[in-house]
C-alpha cells in the first residue's frame, strides 16, 4: 500500500491504482469523458486533469499511476489536488476546447438529461467562448438497427472503439483520419455484428451514439423505473426497465459484478417492442377448427369438462423457458392434487437429473469465478450465442493472459482462440482417456468444463454428462463441471423438481401422438406437440403454443409480474413486476388458482405471499436471494463414465439464430431485422 494526500486527506491504496482511483478513494470528485473502469486507459480527453504537488503542469489522472508519484523532498507523502486553482483552470480549458466543435443541439438530443458533457459542462464550463469559427461537420454512419449515430456530437474519446475491441472482441469500430478530420466509423460503414454491440450507446458520454429504436420516444425524466431480471437467456442479468404508464420504453443494464457486470446482451436491451406485439390479451377457445374470443369462465368450464373425461395418467404438464418458479410451484401442486405424475420443464429433453443434487446441472465454477480459471473445455455449446455476457467475461479471462482453451463441437468464432479438438462424443472420450488436450487440461489447478445444451438435449446426454464431468475431476475447493443452459426458467425448474414422477412421461414423450388426453402447456412454445391430446396453453404471445391450443389462457410476461429466477449458476433472484399486462391477461399463478377451484382441486394460497410463504417452506433455498447453494457429489456421476453408449454425430449447438429464441424475441420487429442480417452475413462468409 502506497500513502497519499488527497485535498488534505490521507489514503493507503495499492501502487497499481491510478490517481483518478486513488482521489475517488478519498471521496473526490474526478470529471472525465475518456476514461471507464472495465476498458483500457486510452488518457485523450484530458477532463481528469488534477494538480500533483512537484509537478509542472496539470497531470492527466486517470493515466498517471500512484507508484510514479515522486515524494516530498523530506520523504512526505506526494500531495494531490484535485480542486485547486491549476486544476479547475485546466478543466475549464479541456472543456472550452471540447465546446469548440460541439453543436448545440441539446434540447432535440436524445442523450438530454443523461449526458456527462452537460452534466460536466455545468460545473466546469464558462458563459461564453472565444471560438467564432464555423463548427465542424461529419456525417452520421450507417452502423447497424440497433445503434443511431450523430456523429457531430462525437469527442472522440474511443470508448466505443475500446469496447469492441476489448470487451465484444469483433472490433467493429475504429478511428480514421487525423487531428480535425478523425472519425470514428465501422470503416465500411457497415453494421456491427456483436450480441453486445447496444452497449456502446451507454458508455458514449454524450449523444454521438443512440439506442436508436428508442430514438424521439421519451425523456428520461418521464419514465418510472423499476429494478428486475432479464430472462432472455439463464444467465440472470441485473436490468432496469423503464415505463410510462403501461407501457415498457426501454430496458437498461444495472452493475450486478457476480453476474453481467455492467453489461447486457442486444436482446435483453432491444426485445421492448415484442412484448406489445402478437400479445395474448383475452382467453379463447378452438371451435371447429378455429380459434373464438371467450371469457374466463367459458374457458375455465372448458377446461374442467375435459380433465374429468380424463384419468390421472392421461394428463401432463410442460413448463417453458420463460416461467417464473411461483407459477411452475403452483402447476406442480395442481397436477399433484389431480394425481397426474406427468410433469416436465425440459422441453428440449435435456438429461439433467435434480436427483443427483444440484451440483449436477448448475454452473458450478460461478461466472465471476470465471476469471479465475487455469483452462477452458467447452463441450456442445456456442457461449456467444447462447450467453453472450458469460462469453465476454471468457474474453476477459482469455486477455489476461495464460489461457488455454479447447472446443468439442461446432467449430464457430467465440472472439478468442481456441483449440479445436473434435465434433463429438469420440473426441470427449479421448479427452477422458488423458489425449490431445486432456494432458494440459489434468495439469491445470482450476479447470472449467462449460456443458451446453448441445450435448445434453440428446439420446446419449447424460452418458456425455458422465464424460464431461470425469474430465473435470474434482480439486479440494473447486468444482469446474458447470452447466450452461439457455433458458431463465430450467435451473428453478429443477429446482422444484418439475420433471416426470414416478412412473410419468418426460416432455418429448408427452408431445408425442396419442400419449395424453390433456396437456397443460405453461409457455412452451419451443416443442411440437402431436395430434391428439387436448391441449391448454397458458402464455403471452401468439406463438407456436398457441397455434396448437384447444384452449388459450393470457398470461403476463416477466415485466408484469413479480416473479423468483434462478440463473445457471444457482443464483436466486426476484424480478418485480414494472407494469401491468394488457386486457384480460393475468399473472400466471393467479390464473392456477383460479382454475384450480373450477378442477375441484383447490390450491391452499390466495395471495403472492401466501405462494411464496409455502414455496419457502417446502424450499427453504428460494428464500435466500442473491445466493448459490449447491448439493450433491460429482463422483458418483463422475463413476459412471464410459458406461453408457454415446452417438457419433457431432455436438450441435442449443441456439442457432441468438434474435429469435423465445416467443417475445420472435415478435419483435428489431429482433427479425437483426436475424436477417445474420443471416445475411453467413451465408456471405459461406459463399467466400
Amino acid at each position: 500500500m502506497t500513502k497519499l494526500i488527497v485535498d488534505g486527506t490521507e489514503v493507503d491504496v495499492p501502487a497499481e491504482y491510478t490517481l483518478l482511483q486513488a482521489c475517488e478513494e478519498a471521496g473526490a470528485e474526478i470529471p472525465r469523458f475518456c476514461y471507464h473502469e472495465r476498458l483500457s486507459i486510452a488518457g485523450n480527453c484530458r477532463m481528469c486533469l488534477v494538480e500533483l504537488k512537484g509537478a509542472p503542469k496539470p497531470v492527466a489522472s486517470c493515466a498517471w499511476a500512484v507508484r510514479d508519484c515522486r515524494p516530498g523532498p523530506n520523504g512526505e507523502a506526494p500531495e494531490v489536488f484535485t480542486k485547486s486553482k491549476m486544476a479547475r483552470k485546466a478543466r475549464n480549458g479541456v472543456m472550452e476546447f471540447l465546446l469548440i466543435n460541439h453543436p448545440l443541439d441539446c434540447p432535440i438530443c436524445d442523450q438530454g438529461g443523461e449526458c456527462d458533457l452537460q452534466d460536466q459542462a455545468m460545473a466546469f464550463g464558462v458563459d461564453t467562448s472565444r471560438f467564432a469559427e464555423n463548427k465542424r461537420a461529419v456525417e452520421d454512419k450507417y452502423i447497424g438497427p440497433l445503434v443511431r449515430t450523430s456523429m457531430n456530437r462525437c469527442i472522440h474519446c474511443t470508448r466505443c472503439v475500446r469496447f469492441t475491441a476489448e470487451v465484444a472482441g469483433t472490433s467493429d469500430m475504429g478511428a480514421i483520419g487525423r487531428g480535425e478530420d478523425m472519425e470514428i466509423t465501422t470503416y465500411l460503414e457497415t453494421a456491427m455484428h456483436s450480441e453486445l454491440q447496444g452497449n456502446v450507446a451507454d458508455i458514449c458520454p454524450v449523444g454521438a451514439l443512440l439506442p436508436k429504436p428508442y430514438s424521439f420516444k421519451a425523456r428520461p425524466w418521464e419514465l418510472g423505473k423499476t429494478e428486475s431480471i432479464d430472462v432472455m437467456d439463464a444467465v440472470g442479468s441485473a436490468i432496469r426497465v423503464d415505463t410510462r404508464g403501461r407501457e415498457v420504453m426501454r430496458i437498461l443494464p444495472r452493475i450486478n459484478d457476480a453476474v453481467n457486470e455492467e453489461w447486457i446482451s442486444d436482446k435483453t436491451r432491444q426485445i421492448v417492442d415484442g412484448l406489445k406485439t402478437q400479445r395474448l390479451d383475452r382467453p379463447f377457445i378452438r371451435e371447429n377448427g378455429r380459434l373464438r374470443a371467450a371469457s374466463w369462465s367459458e374457458a375455465f368450464n372448458a377446461i374442467g369438462a375435459r380433465m374429468k373425461s380424463a384419468s390421472p395418467d392421461r394428463i401432463g404438464a410442460i413448463a417453458g423457458d420463460l416461467c417464473a418458479v411461483e407459477e411452475m410451484f403452483a402447476l406442480k401442486l395442481l397436477m399433484e392434487k389431480l394425481g397426474s405424475p406427468n410433469i416436465d420443464c425440459r422441453q428440449d429433453g435435456a438429461k439433467l437429473d435434480p436427483s443427483l443434487g444440484r451440483t449436477s446441472y448448475l454452473f458450478n465454477a460461478t461466472i465471476a469465478g470465471i476469471e479465475h480459471v487455469d483452462a477452458l473445455m467447452i463441450i456442445g455449446s456456442n457461449p456467444r450465442r447462447e450467453a453472450p455476457v458469460l462469453n465476454a467475461r471468457i474474453r476477459k479471462r482469455w486477455r489476461a493472459g495464460n489461457f488455454p482453451v479447447g472446443l468439442i463441437g461446432e467449430a464457430v468464432d467465440l472472439t478468442y482462440p481456441y483449440k479445436y479438438i473434435g465434433a463429438g462424443a469420440g473426441s470427449l472420450s479421448d479427452v477422458v482417456a488423458g489425449k490431445d488436450f486432456g494432458e494440459d487440461f489434468a495439469k491445470a489447478a482450476k479447470p472449467l468444463v462449460i456443458v451446453g445444451q448441445g450435448a445434453l438435449a440428446r439420446a446419449d446426454g447424460a452418458a456425455i454428462l458422465a464424460l464431461a464431468a470425469k474430465v473435470a475431476g474434482t480439486k479440494e475447493g473447486w468444482t469446474g463441471l458447470s452447466i450452461l443452459h439457455t433458458a431463465a426458467a430450467r435451473v428453478g425448474g429443477l429446482d422444484l423438481n418439475f420433471v416426470p414422477q414416478a412412473g410419468g412421461k418426460d416432455a418429448i414423450a408427452m408431445a408425442e401422438a396419442g400419449a395424453l388426453d390433456v396437456l397443460f402447456n405453461l409457455g412452451a412454445d419451443e416443442i411440437d406437440i402431436a395430434p391428439g391430446a387436448f391441449v391448454i396453453y397458458q402464455g403471452t404471445h401468439g406463438d407456436r403454443g398457441a397455434h396448437r391450443a384447444d384452449v388459450i389462457l393470457p398470461g403476463a410476461t416477466y415485466t408484469e409480474k413479480s416473479g423468483t429466477y434462478v440463473n445457471t449458476e444457482g443464483r436466486v433472484q426476484i424480478a418485480d413486476r414494472a407494469c401491468f399486462p394488457p386486457g384480460d391477461a393475468r399473472e400466471d399463478w393467479a390464473i392456477l388458482r383460479a382454475l384450480s377451484d373450477v378442477l375441484g382441486a383447490r390450491l391452499p394460497f390466495d395471495s403472492l405471499v401466501q405462494l411464496r410463504r409455502l414455496l419457502h417452506e417446502r424450499h427453504p433455498h428460494f428464500a435466500r436471494q442473491d445466493r448459490i447453494e449447491r448439493g450433491g457429489d460429482l463422483q458418483a456421476l463422475a463413476a459412471k463414465a464410459g458406461q453408457g453408449t454415446t452417438d457419433k454425430a457431432g455436438f450441435v449447438a442449443a441456439v442457432q439464430d441468438f434474435y429469435l429464441t423465445n416467443p417475445i424475441a420472435r415478435a419483435s420487429a428489431v429482433m427479425a431485422e437483426c436475424s436477417a442480417l445474420a443471416l445475411d452475413r453467413q451465408m456471405r462468409h459461406a459463399a467466400e
